[in-house]
């Protein structure tokens, strides 16, 4: 099973959306946290090339991007063969 992190805020929407997409697919993730944590958000902006929004979503290590970019991937069936 690939490795999945999301960066969160409590309260985005479209962190909360990616996240429901992950618990339907019973994908385990490590969410990182970000709500006033000025490292961890420097952190994912490193990690992220620079993106500042969140949710900001890897598997494998590897930036995907937000919660449009994961539904995307589940739309056109890519998501479980990144998973796997």
């Amino acid at each position: 099973m690939a490795k999945v992190e999301i960066y969160t805020w409590q309260s985005c929407p479209f962190c909360i959306r990616a996240k429901l997409l992950l618990k339907r697919k019973n994908i385990e993730f490590i969410e990182h946290e970000i709500d006033g944590d000025e490292k961890a958000r420097e952190k994912m902006i490193l990690r992220s090339n620079g993106r500042r929004t969140v949710p900001q979503i890897f598997i494998n290590d590897k930036g995907i991007g937000g919660c449009d970019e994961l539904h995307r991937l589940e739309n056109e069936n890519k998501l479980d063969l990144l998973i796997k």
